[in-house]
């Protein structure tokens, strides 16, 4: 780890200091650049994390006067152990700190976020976390950026989950230990469900909060992104099948339609979830299952240990 001394940042807005930021990224390039000045002139406390970026990515964050965390390449690198290794860092500097909010390096913090999710999770002394709605930052450039734009809008209200742009309580956080930082996907419902069932909950609140850039224009991408889903689905089921049936379900189902007997019956499939999101996503949800069973292959399988990248 290379520790510098904290800095407080001034900005525009009024600076907040009750919440410290954990920015992860990994060869981000200009992502991490614009995060960081959407972060930046809104907080008091960030710290950076970095997994093995060979682009420049600690220098610019250096050049900003922030802490970096350099992750020992020895260990495999995954999202939840950056994450960790961060809010770690920040607890130990300050134990008393009330937030964390996690920011991937490749999204940008929309104005206004902040004060909305502080407000909703000050109303609720039993919420663990706040997320709100994540976009994409150009659905428009390929179908992969656009079905991740479907994939971040998911219902308002008390949920089960949030992603990896979130706001968190430090103390439900701090008593469930964290993520999971062996899992190469999938740690934020596995952080949320090992958090509701310590009796707290997660609200997603109708707000913007981060513009995302998936940066996907290329099949390859988008058949690894959803390989890593497959992966992440099946470790869901060993680690937590038994209180959640619903993960076996999806899990059996996907194995079914991925098999060839199930392929003369696929023209039923994409009828009934284009009846739901239109023939584009249809095609590509049905056309998914393939990798889903790929990646929950590759877990049953080979137990792999380091990340399944698309970028």
């Amino acid at each position: 780890m290379n520790d510098m001394s904290m800095r407080k940042f001034e900005g525009s807005g009024a600076a907040v200091p009750d919440v410290g930021f954990v920015i992860i990224g990994r060869n981000e390039g200009e992502r991490l650049r614009l995060s960081l000045a959407s972060i930046l002139p809104k907080a008091q406390l960030v710290v950076y994390v970095d997994s093995g970026s060979k682009d420049g990515s600690v220098a610019l964050a250096r050049s900003h006067g922030i802490p970096v965390i350099e992750l020992d390449t020895s260990i495999p690198f995954t999202a939840a152990r950056a994450r960790n290794a961060g809010a770690a860092w920040m607890m130990e500097r300050v134990p008393d700190l009330p937030f964390i909010h996690f920011v991937d390096g490749d999204c940008e913090l929309v104005d206004g976020w902040l004060e909305a999710a502080l407000e909703a999770i000050g109303a609720e002394p039993d919420l663990a976390s706040v997320c709100g709605r994540r976009r994409e930052r150009h659905p428009g450039v390929s179908p992969y950026n656009w079905l991740c734009d479907r994939e971040w809008n998911t219902p308002v209200g008390i949920a089960d989950t949030c992603g990896g742009d979130a706001l968190f309580r430090t103390g439900p956080f701090r008593e469930v230990g964290g993520f999971s930082p062996d899992l190469i996907a999938g740690e934020e419902p596995d952080l949320c469900h090992r958090i509701r069932r310590a009796g707290w909950r997660i609200r997603r609140i109708e707000r913007e909060m981060t513009v995302h850039d998936a940066a996907m224009t290329r099949f390859r991408q988008w058949w690894q992104r959803n390989r890593r889903s497959g992966y992440a689905m099946a470790e869901a089921v060993v680690r937590r099948g038994r209180e959640n049936p619903r993960l076996w379900h999806r899990v059996v189902s996907n194995t079914f339609w991925s098999l060839p007997i199930a392929w003369p019956l696929w023209p039923l499939l994409w009828l009934r979830v284009c009846m739901k999101g239109g023939p584009v996503f249809a095609s590509f949800i049905t056309l998914g299952k393939l990798p889903h069973l790929q990646g929950q292959i590759d877990y049953w399988r080979k137990r792999r240990s380091r990340l399944i990248e698309y970028k």
